[in-house]
């Protein structure tokens, strides 16, 4: 088989797996994110509804606003609840066992919503996005780790940023999904709501076809055979030598260590560094608002001076624009480094921010205002598919080892989810109470999480952990500080060959 062969095998392998994979897995974060804006009147309306039944009075709008929000938000704290949960799952059922046990959730959250109108209940909603965010929570975290353990070295990023490419897709078909002429009516909202248990039936029968991830194979199940054979569907090939040894060697340098807990992690000081750079990133990607702009982009457009019957078209243009910068990030992370694209995104999207509070200031003074705010909406959403939407995924599984990984993403999905959450609730009240300047906040994220990275990252494009440590010790040395401990990361001496061979 010649070496052309090999590597169109090895693409048409890892292409099929990583598209079984986040059809149910980052695919359904974007889906459901889009999916909740469309029925916003209609939800509202039934909330009321429900009220005056039970109660015989009409609620207030601004209580309808705050369990509405609350019914946005919910998601997040299932988000939240399934980040805590990747890790032991990861771990007891491996990556794939895990992607395929979390569509239980899914299935679930599909039956409370479909049925929740003839039940008269808007609790089962708030229930029902509950459960679809545990079951984004869990393949936020297990799906990222899965690709970045399968993937060659030189595939790593750009197979690890597909999980951008698909939350992007997500985010694009539930606005498409969500127009009226499809399943944004009044009354089939139910069935848009539910309408994410196909994704993950797609999912269920096409991912047990495809090897669990080599990694987890080998040194956490110690299987060496079943490892070998992942590789070689994975790669279209039966010489995989270099990177048998390359895994061989991490079990080695693992030893009996276990996997780390999340406690463990977090009480570690020599990963001090690495925590809170995963920290800071996952928690400026949704502080920065964007995800925000889906679900409530109503709001967004409206105050931008949209009119009303045109919103839900121009919202396709933001996940369209979206989907477009994450497509072309994909090409581009292995060749211009995680660093550049993650810290130019946010400045970016500072100056667009900045863009969007003159435009708004000046709507009714000068014409074509409103245009020029959706427009900087648009190169907002652009900004942040070119790099934080993907590259933030990629850290932690490029600054940890196997043994620290899982929990490593644990709390990175944490960070994310509980300031989506904090987002979520307070976003229409930041859009009401500061109009014009409701992206001014956003704006002071941006810089703060540029000027962050910028020190403290350093490139990790196609470079091992031992490289980035050995960068941390230089630096170290330069400011009179003490070396960077690489004793808890196992970047110990590599063992001699024959020591991997009796492995």
């Amino acid at each position: 088989m010649n070496e052309t062969t090999k590597q169109g095998g090895c693409t048409r392998t890892l292409a099929l797996t990583v598209c079984s994979a986040a059809i149910g897995g980052t695919f359904q974060y974007g889906y459901n994110i889009s999916i909740i804006n469309a029925p916003t009147s209609y939800v509202q309306k039934f909330i009321n509804e429900t009220c005056m039944k039970r109660w015989g009075t009409a609620l207030e709008p601004s209580q309808v606003t705050l369990i509405w929000s609350f019914i946005v938000s919910t998601y997040s704290l299932g988000g939240l609840l399934g980040s805590l949960l990747a890790g032991p799952m990861a771990i007891k059922f491996g990556r794939k066992g895990s992607l395929l046990l979390n569509n239980s959730f899914l299935f679930l959250s599909a039956v409370l919503a479909l049925t929740s109108r003839s039940a008269g209940s808007f609790e089962m909603i708030i229930l029902a996005r509950v459960l679809v965010g545990v079951n984004a929570g869990v393949s936020m975290n297990v799906q990222p780790m899965y690709f970045g353990e399968s993937a060659p070295k030189n595939l790593r990023g750009a197979v690890a940023f597909s999980s951008a490419v698909f939350t992007a897709l997500g985010i694009l078909m539930g606005q498409i999904m969500g127009l009226t002429e499809v399943l944004g009516s009044e009354f089939l909202w139910p069935f848009l709501l539910a309408s994410n248990a196909l994704p993950g039936l797609v999912q269920l029968i096409t991912l047990p076809w495809f090897p669990e991830s080599p990694r987890y194979l080998l040194i956490d199940r110690g299987d060496r055979e079943a490892c070998g054979q992942a590789l070689k569907r994975l790669r279209a090939c039966s010489v995989f030598t270099e990177e048998m040894e390359e895994i061989l060697q991490e079990r080695a340098e693992a030893g009996d260590a276990h996997a780390k807990t999340l406690w463990e992690l977090i009480r570690d000081r020599s990963l001090r560094r690495q925590l809170c750079i995963v920290m800071a990133a996952s928690s400026a990607m949704m502080l920065c608002g964007n995800d925000s702009i889906y679900f409530y982009a109503s709001y967004i457009f409206q105050e931008a001076g949209i009119p009303t019957d045109k919103i839900q078209y121009v919202t396709i243009g933001t996940g369209a624009c979206e989907f477009t910068a994450a497509l072309a990030c994909n090409l581009l992370v292995e060749r211009v480094g995680r660093r550049l694209l993650l810290a130019g995104g946010y400045l970016f999207m500072a100056c667009w921010a900045v863009v969007f509070t003159v435009a708004l200031s000046l709507e009714g003074k000068v014409a074509g205002m409103p245009y020029l705010s959706m427009a900087c909406v648009f190169a907002y959403i652009f900004s942040f598919g070119m790099g934080p939407a993907g590259v933030t995924g990629i850290l932690p599984a490029e600054l940890f080892d196997q043994l620290t990984r899982p929990a490593a993403y644990m709390v990175a999905g944490s960070m994310m989810w509980l300031n989506l959450f904090i987002i979520g609730m307070a976003f229409p009240f930041i859009v009401n109470g500061l109009g014009q300047f409701c992206f001014v906040p956003f704006c002071a994220v941006c810089v703060a999480a540029c000027l962050f990275i910028s020190f403290t990252l350093p490139e990790t494009k196609g470079r091992t952990l031992a490289e980035i440590t050995e960068e941390w010790n230089k630096k170290d040395t330069a400011n009179g500080r003490p070396k960077y401990s690489q004793q808890s990361q196992g970047l110990t001496d590599p063992p001699e060959c024959l020591e991997i061979e009796k492995i």
